[in-house]
């Protein structure tokens, strides 16, 4: 290994596919980058400090599942949008005067606000986003910093969370944003949808899918049987990456 080769990397568990690692690697290579991505399957959190320490080259990370909330506990820094979800997927090395610092960023909300953004209008100013698991917090966020307001929906009721039975014409008329951030559709699961009334639907809704696996979900292609615009998550997967590229080189 060179001695100035940088070195990024993925650390989550399991790590049976990273699109990071293929994106990064083939990013490097296109652009004469001396660098290279590595995935650190880590079966505890507590192993991250020894992978820091084995790799003294080790430049900027990527976290993933189950760690992106973990992973707080060892930062210094965040930025206001990770630590106002509690959720941080991209670690910056600082280094200054022999001493590293790690500061926490989400790029999930910067790659989702980036894709989504062109598709608003006047009217699309209330969102549904369906599932209340980690990529919904990101996917609040990311609406509220672009002045859409947000609603939960789940399938059991809770505070601040309405269920798909609340999901009344009425509801549907008012939110002409609904994003999906269940994994209901993905690959090999491809005829299964979210439970939303369809045919509430019309030609003024946006549909957002955060899965990209099949290109068109269950739930675009009901969407789009209605007259709604759809899209799905492959953008804001390839944004994300080139966010966390930007926060590591910044």
């Amino acid at each position: 290994m060179l001695n100035d080769e940088k070195i990024y990397g993925l650390i989550g568990y399991p790590l049976t596919h990273s699109f990071s690692q293929r994106y990064f690697n083939q990013k490097f290579e296109a652009e004469g980058i001396n660098a290279r991505y590595l995935n650190f399957e880590l079966p505890d959190i507590g192993d991250l400090m020894e992978v820091v320490s084995e790799c003294p080259n080790l430049s900027g990370l990527n976290v993933t599942i189950p760690y992106k909330e973990q992973v707080i506990q060892y930062l210094d820094d965040m930025d206001e949008d990770a630590e106002k979800i509690g959720a941080v997927n991209v670690i910056k090395f600082i280094r200054t005067r022999g001493e590293l610092r790690f500061k926490g960023y989400n790029s999930d909300i910067i790659g989702f606000s980036d894709s989504i953004k062109p598709l608003l209008n006047d009217e699309r100013r209330k969102a549904l986003v369906l599932g209340t698991g980690g990529a919904s917090k990101a996917v609040v966020r990311g609406l509220e910093n672009l002045g859409v307001e947000a609603t939960l929906v789940s399938r059991s009721p809770r505070k601040g969370v309405i269920t798909y039975a609340d999901l009344t014409p009425e509801v549907m008329a008012e939110n002409l944003v609904i994003v999906n951030t269940t994994p209901l559709g993905m690959y090999p699961h491809v005829d299964e949808c979210p439970d939303i009334p369809y045919d509430c639907l019309t030609a003024k809704h946006l549909c957002y899918d955060l899965l990209y696996n099949p290109d068109v979900t269950l739930f675009m292609r009901k969407a789009a049987e209605q007259g709604a615009e759809t899209k799905n998550g492959l953008e804001m997967l390839l944004l994300q990456a080139f966010a966390a590229w930007n926060i590591w080189n910044e």
